[in-house]
């Protein structure tokens, strides 16, 4: 993998949630980052340093990681000036986009010039089998959401943190760009050849001790039109034991997709348990992971009861209370 510490590039996203990839490795790996840098137009801000790409240098940072995403993964135009500058400076660049660095020639260029190394986290690096269904030792957690950038990276590696606090056997399952920049390792799942996504799930989370549990990375949503394939793979693909839903409840619609609504927690817990039962009888939903960022204390903890209540399942905010009931309930 790639050095760090990293300069997290936010390019000109148009809001925080298109640089989740940066705000992702900043939170769970801020030690790895020497601050941030964002271009004219900007509007998301990690709250870190902002430096130019020389103070960046002379700050130690070794690679580039660009930490913003938009529709259709595409390296801008725009960005090109940078990440140029960067090669010239001497860092490496890091990148998760659909676009790979290593198709855009000037770039190439530039590294080869410059003697700097181009990483595309996003291509598989194996050939991995066709899923075979078959039951494998050990447990599997599986968050799924009501939405795409719902929280269910960090819902599993909040879980991840706190059973590897409490001394149990866990390993956070990376499947996208994010987790994979901040694991150092997985499957970048939605650049699987379909036919081979499911199996490489099961390649991913293999026979373990009766007693361990791999939380699985969970992508995309089963009621998104765009992105539900990618879901159905880590449904049978990972053949959980244990399912987690999330859901972040001010959106006003489908990320992405404004004629249409994020379904029922209801509604996804009946259609999620059907799905996961086809490859596991026994699958379980066992509690409700809420994004609750955009509430303040005192509207974040009515709602949770709310949801809590009319569910009947521990419901918390991991990020901001803590995973411990939600692992209370997996074990």
């Amino acid at each position: 993998m790639f050095e760090s510490p990293y300069l997290l590039f936010l390019g000109d996203a148009p809001d925080s949630l298109a640089a989740k990839v940066a705000q992702g490795i900043y939170d769970w790996r801020p030690e790895s980052v020497v601050g941030q840098f964002r271009m004219e137009g900007c509007k998301a801000d990690l709250g870190i340093t902002d430096m130019s790409i020389k103070d960046a240098v002379e700050a130690g940072a070794k690679t580039l990681v660009i930490g913003v995403v938009n529709r259709g993964g595409i390296i801008s135009e725009t960005w090109k000036s940078v990440l140029v500058e960067a090669l010239e400076e001497g860092m490496d660049i890091a990148s998760g986009l659909h676009n790979l660095l290593r198709d855009e020639k000037d770039l190439v260029k530039a590294a080869e010039n410059y003697g700097r190394t181009l990483y595309d986290v996003r291509i598989p690096t194996l050939q991995y089998p066709i899923a075979n269904g078959k039951k494998r030792s050990g447990k599997r957690c599986l968050a799924v959401g009501t939405d795409c950038s719902v929280g269910k990276m960090y819902t599993a590696l909040a879980m991840n943190r706190e059973m590897q606090k409490q001394g149990l056997k866990s390993t956070f399952r990376a499947t996208g760009q994010t987790g994979i920049l901040i694991e150092g390792e997985g499957v970048p799942l939605d650049a699987v050849i379909a036919d081979f996504m499911a199996g490489a799930i099961e390649w991913l989370t293999p026979d373990n001790d009766p007693d361990h549990w791999d939380l699985i990375e969970g992508q995309g949503s089963l009621f998104h039109a765009s992105y539900s394939g990618v879901t159905m793979a880590l449904v049978h693909g990972g053949q959980p034991d244990a399912l987690i839903l999330c859901h972040e409840p001010t959106r006003e619609h489908m990320r992405g997709l404004p004629d249409y609504q994020q379904p029922a927690l209801e509604d996804l817990r009946d259609v999620a348990l059907r799905l996961a039962q086809v490859v596991n009888r026994d699958c379980k939903v066992v509690a409700i992971s809420v994004n609750t960022q955009h509430m303040d204390e005192e509207k974040s903890l009515a709602y949770l009861a709310e949801v809590e209540q009319k569910m009947g399942i521990p419901t918390v905010d991991p990020f901001r209370q803590g995973a411990t009931r939600l692992v209370e309930a997996l074990i």
